[in-house]
C-alpha cells in the first residue's frame, strides 16, 4: 500500500477520469501489437515443435525478431495514447512551483520533438535500406519492411500524444499547486 507521501500528485485525478472510448488510433496500435504478439507466439511454438521433430525452421528467429520489433515500436505509440509512457515526474516535482506549471508544455515539446527526430532518422534509414537493396537473409524480405516501423510508429506516437491531451490532460500535467514530497506532512 502506498503512503500519502509517496503518491503522485495526479493519482487521484487520473483515477477519477472516465475511460475514453477506443478510437481508431488505439484500435490500430492494439491490433498491430496483438497480431505481432500472436505471430511471435506461433512462430516460436512452430520452431520448438520443428526442433523436437529434428527439422528446425531456418527463418523463425528472424521473423520472431521482426515481429517483436514491430510490437515494441507500436507499443510505444500506444503507451503515448494512454499517457502511460515513462515521464520524469520525480524531477518535475523537485522543481519550484512556478516551473512545475510548465510540465505539460515541457512534456509535449520533448515527446513530440523526440518523435519528429525518430521519424526523420527512421525515414533516412528506410531510404538507405531501399537504396542499398538490403534484405533479410533467411526470410528473403527487403530490410525496409522491418525498418518502416520506426517512422510509422513515430508518426502514430505524435498523433497518440496529441490525442492523449484530450483524454488524459490531468494525468500528463503536474499541478503547480501540488506539494513537493518534502512539503507533505
Amino acid at each position: 500500500m502506498m503512503t500519502q507521501a509517496m503518491q503522485s500528485p495526479y493519482t487521484e485525478t487520473r483515477e477519477a477520469l472516465p475511460a475514453p472510448r477506443a478510437g481508431w488510433l488505439e484500435k490500430l496500435t492494439d491490433a498491430i501489437c496483438g497480431l505481432a504478439a500472436a505471430g511471435t507466439v506461433l512462430v516460436v511454438l512452430a520452431q520448438v515443435v520443428s526442433r523436437l521433430l529434428g527439422a528446425p525452421i531456418s527463418w523463425s528467429e528472424e521473423l520472431t525478431r521482426a515481429l517483436f520489433i514491430w510490437m515494441i515500436f507500436m507499443g510505444l505509440a500506444s503507451s503515448m495514447r494512454r499517457a502511460d509512457a515513462a515521464r520524469v515526474t520525480v524531477f518535475m516535482q523537485a522543481l519550484p512551483r512556478p516551473l512545475r506549471r510548465l510540465s505539460l508544455p515541457i512534456y509535449l515539446v520533448c515527446s513530440i520533438g523526440f518523435f519528429v527526430l525518430m521519424a526523420w532518422m527512421g525515414t533516412r534509414m528506410v531510404n538507405q535500406q531501399l537504396a542499398m537493396n538490403e534484405s533479410i537473409a533467411t526470410l528473403g524480405w527487403p530490410s525496409w519492411v522491418i525498418g518502416l516501423v520506426i517512422p510509422v510508429s513515430a508518426v502514430v506516437a505524435i498523433l497518440c500524444t496529441l490525442a492523449s491531451l484530450r483524454d488524459h490532460r490531468a494525468a500528463i500535467a503536474l499541478s503547480g499547486d501540488a506539494p513537493r514530497a518534502s512539503e507533505t506532512p
